[in-house]
């Protein structure tokens, strides 16, 4: 299955946290969109890896999405070396995304830094045809490169370089993220608390979506970091 919109995550809920709504709005307009979550979070204060992968079936029904994965990776662990780029380009092949979406380069968690790092080292060398990678049966995989990436904000605080409308989904965004229930806020849990499960931190989210999305003109927005400059002809293309 070609995707339109492959999004890579260092753990199963940093898609949901980062880019959902954009997720949302993109399926909307018929595009195809799904998600690789690196590993399954099993460092997680709360909950456990199996959880965590039922907890993401049920996140990726409410998204719509058209395929979802577990690359399996250690969590805390996985590196930026060849063994996980290859993984990853068999990935970016299978799918060939003409954009991808990816974590923050650098952010609370370092996780997502690598993250981000093995997503752009991964996405050039998938498009280098002297690297060859196979399917299941033996068959070469074409090498493709997406024709952009870009780096969903996180944790910390970045200036966006632009910024998507996302007003209309946040409430199903929110929805998308409370399927993690052993992750966040539940006054009927009975968990060691976390950074992430106080009702605060869903306060933050909330805040951190109004704060991106105001100074665009939209009530709640996702910002966004472009890997390299990208140019247009049509200075119409962005109003």
């Amino acid at each position: 299955m070609k995707l339109d919109i492959l999004v890579l995550a260092a753990h199963p809920d940093d898609a949901e946290l980062g880019c959902s709504g954009t997720i949302l709005s993109h399926i909307e307009k018929g595009y195809k969109v799904g998600i690789v979550d690196f590993t399954q979070g099993e460092l997680g204060t709360r909950g456990s890896a199996e959880l965590r992968i039922i907890e993401s079936d049920n996140s990726s029904k409410i998204l719509g999405l058209s395929i979802r994965e577990n690359l399996m990776f250690r969590d805390g662990f996985f590196e930026n070396d060849e063994a996980h780029q290859l993984k990853l380009i068999e990935i970016i092949r299978k799918y060939q995304p003409d954009i991808v979406l990816a974590n923050t380069p650098n952010d609370r968690h370092p996780d997502h830094g690598k993250g981000a790092k093995l997503a752009t080292d991964s996405c050039f060398l998938a498009g280098l045809p002297k690297i060859k990678t196979y399917l299941p049966d033996g068959t070469l995989q074409p090498h493709w490169r997406p024709k952009n990436l870009f780096h969903y904000i996180q944790d910390m605080d970045h200036t966006p370089d632009f910024v998507v409308d996302i007003t209309k989904f946040w409430s199903k965004k929110v929805d998308s993220i409370k399927a993690f229930k052993s992750q966040f806020y539940d006054p009927e849990s009975n968990e060691t608390p976390s950074y992430i499960s106080s009702l605060d931190f869903f306060n933050f989210l909330e805040g951190r979506a109004r704060n991106m999305g105001h100074p665009a003109g939209f009530t709640f927005g996702e910002g966004f970091l472009k890997s390299r400059n990208f140019g247009i002809n049509d200075l119409f293309s962005v109003i």
